[in-house]
């Protein structure tokens, strides 16, 4: 680390975090003036919305737009530097290109690894602060319950794959109490029912972390009869957890990554929709920090060469590149949840395409 490097990281973080600073504090104004009427109906104290919006909201729209500005920041700071030939003097002294641009590597690389950590960790957490008080008090329709409302009571009707043979259904269960009934259970094999289990209730026993079925009938279906035992109450080992049931358009976003994992594993075995999007937002958050150094490394490159236009020039060219970026990752999240773009691919085309640019860009930078 020699002077010049500190010289550069120093002019990086700075604006980076003033930047981001400073429009965090517009978009929270802003989400205020549009949110005051929910506010003001939700009946909560100023400090418990901020305790139980804003402590999610801040870190969902920083880490949203970091990429972004990060790019912003490379480009003002470095076009100030070239406009005042400070990169031809560094240049000139006999500094390599690429020993210019290690300080935008070291930089980039120690903002790619924060913005990795708050993807994977801290901005779920922070989507079930913000997920939660909107589902309650700004969006009580988004709800995952509301869609199954039950027609016949007050709770929900749920029906899945339990596993690769086992198709489950639950009448009017109630997220809040964990009960529900009726409830059946069909075992298939072959295409054919194998096994038949109804029961009158169901709720879940939080100290053995089972579900617990009451007024049990089961049915062994024989090639030639069948088996029927009547229990009063039975304790099975089910492939789901109220957590499963209980969802709303925000799951994804609460879940960290490895809960994310998890959670596609369980509905690949159920056989559920809607998976690409699942896959997409898993492969966006490691995708995401790659394109923190592509950017930071696009931005140098581009900055670094002194024109006419000055900064302007230099913030025009890079928010053309910017909105391209935005609309190659659109276009590819769109392709992979609505058509047959494999997701495990789609977070990653936009990366693919401008590591092509940086390439490009570097070749035929000014040396």
């Amino acid at each position: 680390m020699k002077k010049i490097d500190w010289y550069i990281i120093k002019k990086f973080l700075s604006t980076f975090f003033f930047s981001i600073f400073l429009f965090t504090v517009i978009a929270v104004v802003v989400d205020i003036s549009e949110k005051a009427d929910d506010f003001a109906k939700s009946g909560l104290s100023a400090r418990a919305i901020v305790i139980q919006y804003y402590f999610g909201f801040v870190p969902y729209i920083v880490a949203l737009l970091f990429p972004l500005f990060i790019f912003i920041a490379v480009i003002f700071f470095t076009s100030k530097m070239a406009g005042r030939s400070e990169i031809v003097a560094i240049l000139a002294s006999g500094t390599a290109y690429n020993r210019w641009l290690r300080p935008y590597w070291m930089a980039g690389i120690l903002l790619a690894g924060i913005l990795l950590v708050s993807n994977l960790y801290i901005v779920p957490k922070a989507n079930v602060i913000r997920g939660n008080f909107e589902a309650k008090y700004l969006d009580p329709n988004s709800s995952y319950e509301n869609l199954t409302k039950s027609r016949n009571g007050s709770g929900s009707d749920f029906y899945m794959k339990v596993d690769s043979f086992t198709y489950a259904g639950i009448y009017n269960y109630d997220t809040i109490s964990k009960r529900g009934g009726p409830i059946f259970l069909d075992q298939i094999r072959n295409n054919q029912m194998v096994k038949n289990t109804r029961a009158e209730g169901i709720s879940w026993d939080t100290l053995t972390k089972k579900w617990k079925l009451e007024y049990v009938i089961e049915r062994d279906i024989l090639p030639l009869g069948e088996n029927v035992r009547m229990l009063p109450a039975l304790y099975k080992n089910l492939n789901f957890t109220p957590v499963d049931i209980r969802q709303d358009k925000y799951t994804k976003d609460k879940l960290t990554s490895p809960q994310l994992a998890h959670f596609i594993k369980l509905q690949e075995l159920r056989g559920a929709e809607g998976l690409n999007e699942l896959k997409v937002e898993a492969g966006r958050r490691y995708a995401t920090p790659i394109t923190v150094i592509l950017l930071t490394l696009i931005g140098a490159i581009v900055a670094g060469r002194k024109v006419r236009g000055g900064s302007g020039l230099h913030l025009a060219v890079g928010f053309v590149i910017a909105a391209l970026f935005i609309i190659t990752d659109k276009f590819s999240t769109i392709f992979s949840t609505k058509g047959n773009l494999p997701p495990e691919i789609a977070p990653w085309i936009p990366n693919m395409l401008f590591l092509f640019v940086v390439f490009y860009l570097y070749r035929n930078a000014p040396k």
